[in-house]
């Protein structure tokens, strides 16, 4: 493990700040440093105390400011550089190009998390101490060698110690370190598995099972995190040992000449003083970096991750401005799921001209949801290209897009908030109330124990399914009244309700499309009476096809 991550400093702007504010501060805190062994040895020896311990005062309070200036830039710099590493993952992960079977969301859920809170140490306390380890040492033996070449000759000869028995405890940890994140991984992704698997595993009753292997995976975790802390202590003792042996042998021999008059008590005085300034750096740098070696691992595994399959999709060059009232065509669209052979759309050719409706149908598989996901833009095709007028719908920016789009899904979901919070969801402004008799869904509300402030609960548990519907038919029409030229698409809009609430939302929707450019997908005909046009997917994609609802 480097000393020093070159990919963080290359790649996170935060680190190359904090660097710049650590090597400042470094070199502020060892002037003060020489200062303070001057002052401090001055006022033993018996020089102007007053004068002397006033200004004693000063320094100590300055370092002491200094020190905690440095302690607050630098925890808001692992602040910036986790949030950095955070949003890089999560865009990668969710990238078009990233790879949804490889991909482990309890890993990366854990790496994300608790593996990128250990960056605190390395980032605001590892690498200051490490500027300081560099700094110290040197202006220390410099001083000392003016003062007293012998004690700064005992000095050089022990200083390098420290980093070499550093470098050996390092290597041995760095392997017991790498097994204790990869346990840590490997029980954040299968507890993930398991909390979603429960009510599978409770009816085959091998829930039992699961726990035992995780109190497994838990107990080598565990044994893996002990055995790490034992050599870190370790460590930690070598180090201070070292250490102090090597001051001792600095004191004896400066005792020796001193006692024979061979050396001034002020220089005396001096190189006791500093003596230790030159190894506490050395051995704080160890101790720092066994307490952020978790953290070092974890930005390890996460640039591992960036390294692999995924990414965002490329920005735009020039991103261009959806055009109003133009027709939407599919020219040889095709999609392809990563992992899978056989495509979910191939070769469409399809046309949604500006006012009308277009109703797809089709049976399970035909692509009906593909289509809708690529005009939301959650997935963008492998083949052909969609046009909004003259413009490539991949130009225009998904969030300027989606503003235009009214979304009625075969399953809204409602969040634990206030009636009117949903219907309002995704729209600043606008008459909810309205929206909500226009879906046919006041009556519904108003009967609710709070009426347009009632919370639903997760999902809109206090709601049936058909009252459901109608809140998001209301989300609609609060968005079209905001953005006249909005495009309606639905999802089988009145999948899995009854008769009676089928036709309630039903009603709504044709009061949503009129005038508007609006796609229905539905399994069935049934919804003929409100499409211009009627198109229907075969089964299988794998044929190109061509000419369906006016395309050329």
């Amino acid at each position: 493990m480097k000393p020093l991550d070159p990919r963080l400093v290359a790649t996170t702007r935060s680190v190359r700040v904090h660097l710049v504010v650590a090597i400042a501060c470094g070199a502020a805190l060892t002037g003060l440093i020489l200062v303070q062994a001057r002052l401090l040895a001055g006022v033993i020896s018996g020089g102007p105390a007053t004068a002397a311990l006033a200004a004693l005062a000063l320094v100590v309070s300055a370092r002491v400011v200094l020190a905690y200036g440095a302690e607050t830039a630098a925890l808001r710099s692992a602040a910036r550089v986790k949030s950095d590493l955070r949003r890089r993952l999560v865009a990668h992960v969710t990238g078009p190009a990233a790879d949804p079977v490889t991909t482990d969301a309890g890993e990366l859920a854990t790496l994300a998390t608790r593996g990128l809170d250990a960056l605190d140490d390395y980032v605001a306390r590892y690498l200051p101490q490490l500027v300081l380890a560099v700094l110290v040492p040197v202006a220390v033996l410099v001083v000392v060698a003016r003062a007293d070449w012998i004690s700064a000759l005992v000095i050089a000869c022990t200083v390098p110690l420290i980093p070499v028995f550093m470098a050996l405890i390092g290597w041995h940890t760095q392997d017991r370190t790498a097994r204790q994140w990869r346990l840590l991984e490997r029980l954040g992704g299968h507890f993930l598995d398991v909390v979603e698997g429960l009510p599978t595993l409770a009816i085959f009753r091998r829930a039992k099972a699961e726990a035992e292997l995780i109190r497994r995976v838990t107990d080598e975790h565990r044994r893996a995190t002990m055995g790490t802390l034992r050599v870190a202590f370790l460590s930690a003792f070598v180090l201070e040992l070292l250490a102090t042996i090597a001051v001792a042998l600095v004191a004896v021999e400066v005792g020796l000449r001193l006692l024979y008059g061979q050396l001034g008590l002020d220089t005396a005085l001096l190189v006791l003083v500093l003596a230790p300034e030159a190894y506490l750096p050395l051995r704080e740098v160890g101790a720092r970096f066994h307490a952020s070696m978790e953290g070092v691992a974890a930005a390890g595994r996460v640039f591992a991750v960036l390294d692999g399959p995924g990414g965002p999709a490329p920005e735009p060059a020039a991103p261009a401005e959806p055009p109003t009232g133009a027709e939407i065509r599919f020219h040889g669209v095709g999609l392809t799921y990563p992992g899978r052979t056989e495509p979910a759309l191939a070769g469409v050719d399809l046309v949604l001209r500006p006012g009308t409706t277009t109703l797809v149908t089709g049976r399970s598989g035909a692509g009906k949801t593909t289509l809708l996901s690529l005009l939301l833009r959650f997935t963008e095709p492998d083949a052909g290209r969609i046009t909004v007028g003259e413009v490539d719908l991949a130009d225009i920016p998904a969030g300027d897009w989606r503003r235009r789009v009214a979304w009625v899904p075969q399953r809204p979901y409602l969040l634990d908030a206030s009636v009117a919070d949903n219907i309002r969801l995704g729209t600043i402004g606008g008459d909810v109330e309205t929206a909500a008799r226009l879906a046919g869904a006041h009556d519904v509300i108003t009967a609710l124990p709070d009426g347009y402030a009632t919370r639903l609960g997760e999902r809109g548990t206090r709601l049936s399914a058909g009252q459901r519907q109608r809140i998001a038919l209301a989300r609609a029409f609060l968005r079209v009244a905001r953005t006249p030229d909005a495009i309606v698409l639905l999802d089988e809009p009145t999948a899995h309700l009854d008769p009676e609430n089928a036709a309630l939302v039903r009603a709504g929707v044709a009061r949503l499309l009129e005038g508007r450019t609006g796609l229905i997908v539905a399994h069935d005909g049934g919804w003929s009476g409100l499409a211009d046009e009627v198109v229907a997917l075969p089964w299988c994609q794998e044929s190109h096809f061509a000419g369906i609802g006016g395309g050329s």
